[in-house]
């Protein structure tokens, strides 16, 4: 461990007064350069993580993880029904990774004021809903209790839709959908949400599942589909598959296969996950960049530290050292500088998350991005990653300069100056 030792008191020896050691500033720059690089890594994933998690979060609550549904549905403005019964509910929540199974009911139609109208899509939920979405959404008003069996004529619509009609709070609309005939309801507006995703919250209402039913003419077993969802998107797959298999070939009583269809294949969510995959690539392209800052410093300063302990190489190797001891001395002389830088960016970067976590300091354009403020989620294993990646890719970066020192020579480098 002589190595060690000698990186160490390298390390923790300081410089005397008046010294003019150009290994000082270089240092200092390394160990800012590793700092300011992994803060910026820390931020970025964590930044990045948050947004894509609220964004996902957002679609599952208008959509699910997995729908069960009529095939011919993808193919018509209409939703064409499904019969589901208790036993196939269970069977569905029983399966691995699905953490909640709803049924769900849809029917497009028209708002209409005096003024305005808009198109929108009534979506049903029954006592089975797990409205916690809703709740956390909600920004006026109370939701309507949802039944299996009465018809409601509260609603909950979005401020996009309310701004545009010119409605409020306690307000009643007129609903016009069309089938066969023509059919008009008159809804009380009893909550408003808003996510600021203005293509669902332009669009979608939800009101009791039986409201909608009747509306779509069906029988009580009837529904548009089944909503899945997991306990983890990273589940996505395996349960998509699962669920594939275990509806293959499968009809409802009326004879009406069934379809599976995960939010990676449906038209509403696909093109935004895809968009979000997109994310990745750019937290990638600034990992890489930082790192190799990170790395650039840590070379300069390496060879700084080389060339200024030209004499101490050459004293070493006259006592006997050899290459490889001297060139283990300055990459643990590195590894210290490394890990010093390492520890202040941890606390920069997690301070930053943290406060922005807890304040919401810094906002955003929700017409833009979403959401009112940046959103940040701890990632903490990505955070062990990047620092492992970190040190690991420096201290390889290093192996390449650390050679410098089999090319000094004990003689002249002991009258070196």
């Amino acid at each position: 461990m002589l190595s060690f030792f000698l990186a160490r008191r390298f390390f923790f020896a300081a410089a005397p007064k008046g010294s003019r050691r150009a290994s000082t500033p270089a240092v200092r720059i390394a160990t800012a350069g590793i700092a300011v690089g992994l803060a910026v890594m820390i931020v970025s994933v964590c930044v990045v993580r948050g947004f894509q998690r609220e964004i996902r979060s957002i679609l599952t609550g208008f959509t699910s993880h997995i729908e069960v549904m009529d095939e011919n549905a993808f193919f018509s403005p209409e939703t064409y029904p499904v019969a589901v019964d208790s036993a196939l509910l269970r069977e569905v929540s029983r399966q691995p990774h699905v953490a909640h199974v709803q049924r769900f009911a849809q029917k497009m139609g028209i708002f209409k004021t005096t003024d305005d109208f808009a198109g929108i899509m009534l979506k049903g939920l029954g006592s089975d809903a797990d409205l916690t979405f809703l709740r956390d959404h909600v920004v006026q008003g109370r939701l309507p209790q949802l039944s299996d069996t009465a018809t409601h004529q509260g609603i909950v619509v979005s401020s996009t839709l309310a701004n545009k009609l010119g409605l409020k709070l306690g307000d009643r609309v007129y609903g016009y959908f069309f089938s066969q005939t023509i059919k008009q309801r008159r809804f009380r507006i009893e909550a408003i949400y808003d996510t600021h995703m203005r293509q669902f919250d332009e669009n979608y209402v939800f009101t009791a599942f039986p409201t909608v039913c009747r509306l779509n003419g069906w029988n009580s077993d009837q529904c548009s589909g089944l909503e899945v969802r997991l306990d983890d998107l990273s589940h996505l797959t395996e349960a998509d598959s699962t669920l594939c298999r275990l509806m293959r070939g499968r009809l409802d009583r009326y004879g009406k296969p069934y379809t599976v269809v995960s939010m990676r294949r449906h038209p509403r969510s696909a093109p935004i996950l895809s968009w979000l995959d997109l994310l990745d690539f750019n937290v990638m392209v600034i990992l890489i960049i930082m790192v190799c800052v990170a790395g650039f410093t840590m070379v300069s300063g390496l060879l700084i530290l080389i060339l200024e302990r030209t004499s101490t190489i050459g004293l070493l190797k006259a006592l006997g050292a050899g290459n490889a001891r001297i060139r283990h001395t300055f990459l643990w002389f590195a590894a210290f500088i490394v890990g010093r830088g390492l520890l202040i960016g941890n606390v920069v970067g997690l301070l930053i998350v943290a406060v922005q976590a807890s304040t919401q300091l810094v906002k955003l354009d929700p017409s833009t991005y979403y959401m009112d403020a940046v959103p940040v989620s701890m990632e903490w294993g990505w955070i062990v990653v990047l620092n492992v990646a970190t040190l690991g890719i420096t201290l390889l970066a290093l192996l390449l300069p650390s050679h410098l020192v089999s090319r000094v020579q004990p003689a002249s480098a002991i009258r070196f100056d």
